[in-house]
This record gives C-alpha cells, structure tokens and sequence, in this order.
C-alpha cells in the first residue's frame, strides 16, 4: 500500500504540576515550605528517515501524544520531564496546519527535525513563591495544559527528473531500462499505481528519475489516478514528457502532448513553467513510418523530441547525455516555501483584552486569563494575592482604569465577579 497525504492529531505532553510541601523533620522547627517544581511536557518532533517512502505507517494510527511531566514533590524534588515523541516520516515530507493549510515544515533531508509541539510548562512548587512578606505560601502551580492540533502530511517526492504521460505510453519501461528500477509493468492502463524512483549512475555521478502513475484528461480536478501524484513532480528540476507516437492507445499524439500540458498549468503555475524535454515512445512498433511521427510531433510542438525505443534500446544513449546535461545546468530541487507567520501553537499567556459589556461592567478575556484561573486558587489568601499582583504586574489594572473603571464597578474574570474597590 502506498499513501502519501495524511491527517493525524498531534499533543504535546502537560506540565506536571507543583507540590505544596512544608519541612517536617525533628529538631528543625523551622524547616519552611519545599515543594518542588513539576517537570516538562514532552515535545512532538517529526525527523525524516530516508528509510521510509511513504506515510502507511499512518494508516490506522491517528493520535499521536507526547509523555506528560510528572508532578514535583516535597524536599525540593522536581517533577521527571516527559520524553519527547519522535514521529518519523519519508524524507519530503511537508507538514501543514490542517486547520490554515499553512506549510509549517518541509522535511527536506536525512535526519532534518521539526519540533512542531511543546511540551507544557512544569508548575512551580510553593518553595518558589517565598517572600519577606509571604514565608509559607499555601499554594503552588499547576502544569501548563497542551492542546490537540490537527496536521496534515503531505509527501513530495524530491527526485531530479519527472517522467509524465498518458497511461500506457512506455514510462515505466523506460525506467527500467535507464535505471535498475524494477517497476510493474503490464499492457494496461494504471500499471503504476504509485511513483516509482530509479537512480540513473553515470561514470561518478549520479541522478534520480521518477516516475509518476499516468495523468489522464481532467486529472488536475480528480479524474483518475494521476491527480493523487502531481505533488510529486512539483520539485523536480526537468520534466519528461514521454509521448507514445506510434498510437498504440488510438489518441493522436499532438492531442495527447496538448492534454498532459494542461493538466500541469491546471496544477501549478509553476509546475507548468518547469523546463521539460519530449520523448517520443515506441517506435519500435511503426519503423517505416517512425522519422515522420517524430518529425511531425516536432513541428507541432516547436520543441526538439528525443525518439526511443525501450525495447530495442535506440535512442537511449541520446536521451541520458541530454538529461544529464539539463540536471547539470538546472537549480537542484527546492523546498516548499515554509509560511514563517504559522505557527500548530501559540502561546499567549502573557495576552489579555479589557471590554465594557453593556450593563457597564468590564470583561477582562484572553490568554492571561486562563493562566491566571489555572493557576491560582481563589479560596486561599496567599495565592489570591499573587493573582492581585500580576493583575498589577501585567498592567491590567491600568488597562481597566484606563476604560473608565471606577470604585464600585463589576469586573468579570472568567466566571469570577469582583466588585473593584480603590
């Protein structure tokens, strides 16, 4: 089975949370709060493998989550950070934020990593809050909470050349005969049902050939195979279009040549601007008539085509030395333009929005919020106290006052209703 686009929902482990601990031991009266802090989430890292050559791994697990961090505990003890979740995946391989199809990764090499989740933060343990004026605090933090993000993994092979066509119009066989690629090869439509590679080796060098299952009319908007597997002739430095002139297949060769092309423009702007060369297939099958087809398809495209026959291998040693050529002068294979703006998590904790409602009490919203009611708990003095201040410190009572709030006003903080006395 071959798969090359998958959705999967990604987290990133919690935060363990803080200890509220206080040292009990004989003769040390004052042993004072020790609580240690929780440890990390883990983080959701993907690395290419250039072991793998497709996304079936993906098939029938959809959940990936990292290792929470533990929680801290008393003597100062902190809480073990999670392991990180390594997902590996084929080397091409373009992750995107389901949600904006925003491209937040290409993972363009061997061993290249992507760290797309966070863990969570560890909640600071009640040792962490002590003070001149608050020597035993009785209170801790809580663990940062992650959310679920859906990605999208999309592969994109990366080879050097692109073989395209109809179905059935020799592209398999010339693979098999330029490189030591053994794909399936039958006398019917769909052969090739997924891309196949073959690494052509010349003297020292060497470059890749793929071969992508056949395009048909209308394969850009979801006819046939082909439409599955443009993506991956979108990196491909040259593009060879193999046409059958010997109408084997009844279709008039031009015609098909003009088809394919706009399969391509329909594609991509840019994959229609990739440069390409033509071959003419099979003329093998029509040797008294073969320089005329050749010749014809020439004048029609005003391009210069490369006549070959697989089979009794004429024209191949022409073919090779001119791909090679046109590799040798094309740029290599680029990356998928990565949106720098995008990002699968934001953090914005430190964020806040203040809001007059209409019976004129102010609604304060935003991340600074959830962190706060995550991590203070109301019922005790000492942690009320500290949400009094980073209410301060954070510059939301400025933000309040600056709206018109005055003594006797109602102040809203998630489901919290305080009535603001100056």
């Amino acid at each position: 089975m071959f798969l090359d686009y998958v959705k999967i929902f990604i987290k990133a482990g919690n935060g363990g949370n803080g200890a509220v601990s206080f040292h009990r031991e004989k003769y040390v009266p004052n042993g004072g709060p020790d609580g240690g802090d929780g440890g990390n989430g883990g983080n959701v890292v993907f690395v290419a493998d250039k072991n793998l050559n497709n996304l079936v791994d993906f098939k029938f697990k959809k959940h990936f989550r990292a290792e929470n961090g533990a929680n801290g505990a008393g003597r100062n003890c902190t809480g073990k950070s999670g392991e990180d979740l390594i997902i590996k995946v084929p080397v091409g391989t373009v992750v995107k934020d389901t949600r904006t199809d925003a491209v937040v990764a290409d993972l363009f090499e061997d061993g290249e990593r992507f760290v797309a989740l966070t863990g969570g933060r560890g909640g600071k343990g009640n040792a962490r809050f002590t003070h001149a004026q608050r020597q035993a605090p009785g209170f801790s933090q809580l663990g940062e909470t992650t959310e679920e993000r859906q990605v999208t993994l999309e592969l994109k092979t990366i080879a050097d050349v692109g073989l395209v066509g109809f179905p059935n119009v020799g592209k398999s066989t010339l693979l098999s005969v330029l490189t030591s690629a053994r794909p399936k090869i039958a006398n019917y439509h769909f052969t090739t049902i997924n891309p196949n590679l073959g690494v052509v080796q010349m003297f020292d060098d060497s470059f890749v050939i793929a071969d992508i299952p056949g395009l048909i009319e209308g394969a850009s908007e979801g006819a046939g195979l082909g439409h599955y597997f443009l993506r991956h002739i979108e990196r491909v430095r040259l593009i060879v279009h193999v046409v059958d002139v010997s109408g084997s297949e009844g279709r008039n060769p031009y015609d098909d040549y003009l088809k394919i092309r706009a399969e391509l423009a329909a594609h991509s702007e840019k994959l229609a601007e990739t440069p390409e060369i033509i071959v003419a297939s099979k003329i093998d099958l029509i040797p008294d008539s073969a320089d005329e087809a050749v010749e014809k398809l020439r004048k029609a495209t005003g391009k210069e085509v490369y006549a070959v026959s697989s089979v009794t291998h004429k024209g191949l040693d022409e073919l090779l030395k001119v791909m090679k050529q046109k590799v040798d002068e094309l740029p290599p294979p680029s990356r998928t333009e990565v949106d720098e703006s995008a990002a699968l998590e934001e953090r914005s904790d430190q964020k806040f929005t203040v809001t007059r409602l209409p019976d004129g009490a102010f609604l304060v919203d935003g991340g600074l919020v959830d962190f706060l009611i995550q991590n203070v708990t109301i019922s005790s003095p000492d942690s009320f106290a500290f949400f009094q201040k980073v209410l301060k410190d954070r510059g939301v009572i400025d933000e309040l006052k600056r709206k018109g709030m005055k003594e006797g006003d109602t102040v809203v903080i998630s489901d919290l209703e305080f009535e603001w006395m100056d």
